[in-house]
């Protein structure tokens, strides 16, 4: 194992980090207990397997090595001379509510000293049933590295592997003259989307009402909730209205939404909040284990249009423009400009960087991948599984979602003095679901 330098967006993600706004993600996966002590047993495996794992062995350390200018201020992924895989998985006491020690678990941010990652395995009260909390920093992994990473300690199954890739040069301080003229009309042509990224990010914060419910002051609590959905009646709503499944899984947020605010009584009359849909720019199969290559596009939930049909519509059409435009363009591509920022730029203003957040949008609506196949840990089945997306300042709630064996699951996490209600918010999402599949007449 060799060390290398982080991307530039994993950079960032490492430092606009606070102790109240971790930046990590995470995935409670529920499995089946053939007995009341698989879960002990499960984590014996995790601790067992992950000391052969080389991805789970790198900490992040960062730089300041004054002989390295264009590197002074990053940080580097380096193997950690002193991993002990009992220090990043913990065995709980039995629980009858693994959402609630997956709330109090994803507040606490992880060790910056050791590899960036932790496994929590929680024995139900019950005895037929365990569930493992992962933990990833964003720095160490995005959802696609994550899922490797996971799956890598779980039971052996056959999935793809990756094809490799050429491998790069080293990065040395200087660049090759040879290659300056390109490099000059690859910088110009950088800093032109850059600023067109720009502009289009001023555009998005003009005329958008949110709502003070998807706000909040800082209070580092956190609230996790999930929700299950038949994936078959989502396809139902796709073919009969057209579309995407992703189109239709975010119109049910919007839908959920707009229940949730007019229950609580805020309203959602008005109400357009900005969702930011993060877009992977990395194809699985040729995906380097390292770096973030992420974009995004950006929309307004149609939260108060009361026709279902029509908020579907409006997110279809959102969604279908995104597209044309491409995932290099438009206010989501934000992330983008992570590439533009020197090392030091992102050490200084990444603080600020996180308090702008809230200007840029105003919930995180995100999709995880998973494998088709059934995943199981010391022969128990993978039952369930809810993707945590990290919670951004001064914003109250985050949405993931994968599907998994003909199911989907929504991950929700929220500021849980901001939402003390999330349970309402998920049981909206089923009721979406069953309204959009009554329009369509299904």
């Amino acid at each position: 194992m060799t060390s290398d330098l982080l991307a530039p967006l994993d950079l960032a993600f490492w430092n606009i980090e606070s102790a109240q706004h971790p930046m990590h993600l995470g995935a409670l996966g529920v499995f089946v207990a053939h007995s009341p002590t698989a879960g002990a047993h499960a984590a014996d495996l995790l601790a067992a397997r992950a000391a052969a794992v080389p991805g789970l062995r790198m900490r992040i350390r960062d730089v300041w090595e004054p002989l390295a200018p264009l590197a002074f201020g990053s940080a580097t992924r380096e193997p950690a001379p002193d991993f002990e895989p009992l220090d990043h998985v913990r065995l709980h006491a039995p629980t009858a509510d693994f959402h609630a020690v997956a709330g109090r678990l994803m507040e606490r941010p992880l060790l910056r000293g050791r590899p960036p990652w932790e496994a929590h395995v929680l024995p139900g009260e019950d005895g037929v049933s365990f569930a493992v909390l992962f933990k990833f920093h964003h720095a160490l992994a995005d959802g696609l590295r994550a899922l490797m990473l996971a799956a890598a300690i779980m039971d052996p199954m056959d999935m793809p592997e990756p094809r490799p890739r050429p491998a790069e040069p080293p990065r040395g301080l200087f660049p090759d003259v040879r290659k300056l003229p390109g490099l000059v009309r690859g910088t110009l042509s950088d800093v032109g989307r850059a600023l067109d990224i720009g502009t289009s990010v001023a555009r998005a914060t003009l005329g958008v009402r949110s709502s003070p419910a998807l706000t909040s002051q800082p209070t580092g609590t956190r609230r996790t909730a999930g929700v299950i959905l038949d994936l078959d009646e989502v396809h139902r709503v796709r073919k009969s209205v057209g579309g995407t499944v992703n189109d239709v899984l975010i119109a049910v947020v919007a839908g959920a939404l707009r229940r949730w605010l007019d229950e609580r009584g805020d309203g959602s009359h008005g109400v357009a909040p900005r969702a930011l849909i993060p877009v992977s720019k990395r194809r699985p199969r040729t995906a380097h284990p390292q770096g973030n290559r992420l974009s995004g596009y950006l929309i307004r939930l149609p939260v108060d249009d009361p026709d279902p049909l029509g908020r579907l519509r409006t997110v279809r059409t959102a969604m279908d423009r995104n597209k044309d435009a491409g995932p290099n363009r438009g206010a989501g591509a934000v992330a983008l400009l992570a590439d533009h920022v020197p090392p030091l730029g992102h050490r200084l203003g990444g603080p600020v960087v996180g308090q702008a957040a809230r200007l840029l949008f105003d919930i995180l609506v995100t999709s995880v991948p998973l494998p088709s196949l059934g995943l199981k840990l010391g022969g128990c089945p993978l039952a369930e599984v809810y993707p945590f997306a990290p919670l951004a300042r001064g914003q109250a709630l985050a949405v993931a979602v994968s599907t998994y064996r003909g199911r989907v699951h929504y991950g929700l996490v929220a500021d849980a003095e901001a939402v003390p209600d999330l349970d309402l918010l998920a049981r909206a999402l089923s009721e979406e679901v069953e309204t959009l599949t009554a329009a369509c007449g299904s």
